[in-house]
């Protein structure tokens, strides 16, 4: 038996417990899920590149008894959960009156069921989704009202983001390319599936950017782990990026390899078991002005790097973990108990840099097609000042508030684009 596995299992099963079914060759097991909230569902997914899934989702259904509102599979999301497909969905919603949501997909659609969720079962509260970014207030719009959410049930079928097992959902705004949030307990899927075998039919990109996201999320809450959090944290930390750090290799080489794979999809799990525990902080917030350039987890993958630096004298204990972690598997070649501070923190930046660059992944801004340096940074800038996304600042190891972004983000992003870790500036 593989132990990095049986650890990954133990800390994801102890999690969710008997809401969440994950392994190889789960798909069919939707069905009995499914049933007992009622007999006719909305089952969204894309009906092209992913048919094959959507199809074993509605067979599974039909065996068990349950239905397809509206009987035929809604579209899916775009990338990032563009606000219009949230409204798209909420008409579908409205609509069909089903018993329960089968979101199938990435983080992406389960993100934009869950906002139209919201939007269709507290209409009466707010019609626009803005209404609900921020922390708990749609916990409080449900309380004011007497509404209650349709259970969803979230088919994860790429290793990303962790959206199936979450209170978050992200939603973009692809006018002005930003993205905010929802944060609240009532969004998190009723029951959530991940079969991992699943995954073998996504884009090698997609693998990437998800093992990208898994260190983004365990990194970053780990970082800023509250000390009664902080040894759990680590656990989980240590263990998803030793599965990213081993296999992520392993899948570049081989697609089809599945115990890969398998690896991959507990990794992002226990992201998402991560940022359940801890909130995440400056490369996620960046990442929400970069949604026209690259995905969340490349965003991620780049900006994590430079943020570190920044941190570095406050979070040494962290570093030293992470650090020896990419030191085993050939990333930093410096030894890191010599080490302290600025200096330690570079080491351990320099082993994400080479990582991220032998799995194929950007690694500074300007690696990224469309990107404008001044644009984005100065969109950057002005989300960071935002106060719905205020969270990302406090959840920081070195705290920002709005009147300090400029002078410490600003060259944070600028040495992100660059590439040169010189250009940062710490905090006194």
């Amino acid at each position: 038996m593989n132990e990095l596995f049986d650890k990954a299992r133990t800390l994801i099963g102890s999690w969710k417990g008997d809401s969440y079914v994950f392994g190889r060759g789960k798909l069919d097991l939707i069905g009995s899920m499914a049933r007992p909230y009622g007999t006719k569902a909305l089952v969204v997914c894309n009906g092209t590149y992913m048919k094959d899934i959507s199809d074993a989702v509605v067979a599974s259904l039909a065996s068990a008894g349950v239905g397809l509102a509206g009987e035929a599979v809604a579209p899916d999301a775009g990338p990032n959960a563009p606000r219009e497909d949230v409204y798209r969905l909420e008409g579908y919603i409205l609509h069909h009156r089903p018993d329960c949501i089968v979101a199938v997909g990435g983080g992406s659609t389960i993100d934009a069921c869950k906002s139209a969720n919201v939007l269709a079962s507290i209409s009466s509260r707010s019609p626009e989704i803005d209404s609900y970014f921020g922390t708990n207030l749609v916990t409080q719009a449900l309380a004011a009202t007497g509404s209650k959410l349709l259970p969803l049930i979230a088919v994860q079928t790429s290793a990303s983001s962790g959206a199936h097992l979450t209170k978050y959902s992200n939603i973009t705004d692809p006018v002005v390319g930003q993205k905010k949030l929802i944060v609240d307990d009532a969004v998190i899927p009723a029951k959530a599936l991940f079969d991992y075998d699943v995954t073998l039919s996504m884009p090698l990109g997609v693998t990437i950017d998800g093992a990208m996201d898994a260190i983004a999320h365990v990194f970053e809450v780990f970082t800023g782990a509250a000390p009664d959090k902080f040894d759990l944290a680590a656990n989980i930390a240590g263990v998803a990026l030793e599965l990213v750090l081993e296999y992520a290799p392993v899948v570049i080489k081989d697609p089809t390899n599945h115990e890969a794979r398998e690896a991959i999809g507990m990794a992002t799990d226990l992201g998402g078991y991560a940022i359940m525990i801890g909130g995440t902080n400056g490369a996620h917030l960046t990442s929400f002005s970069l949604v026209d350039v690259t995905s969340h987890g490349k965003a991620c993958g780049i900006m994590n790097p430079y943020y570190l630096v920044f941190f570095s004298p406050k979070i040494e204990r962290q570093l030293r973990l992470f650090g020896e972690s990419f030191r085993k598997h050939g990333y930093i070649r410096e030894e890191l108990s010599a080490l302290s501070g600025r200096e330690l923190g570079l080491a351990v930046a320099r082993g994400m840099v080479a990582f991220g660059k032998a799995i194929g992944a950007p690694t500074m801004l300007k690696d990224l097609k469309g990107f404008d340096e001044e644009k984005h940074i100065k969109r950057a800038l002005e989300a960071a000042k935002n106060p719905q996304l205020e969270m990302k600042l406090k959840n920081m190891p070195v705290p920002l508030t709005a009147a300090l972004v400029d002078e410490y983000m600003e060259p944070i992003l600028r040495a992100a684009a660059a590439g040169d870790f010189s250009l940062i500036k710490l905090m006194k």
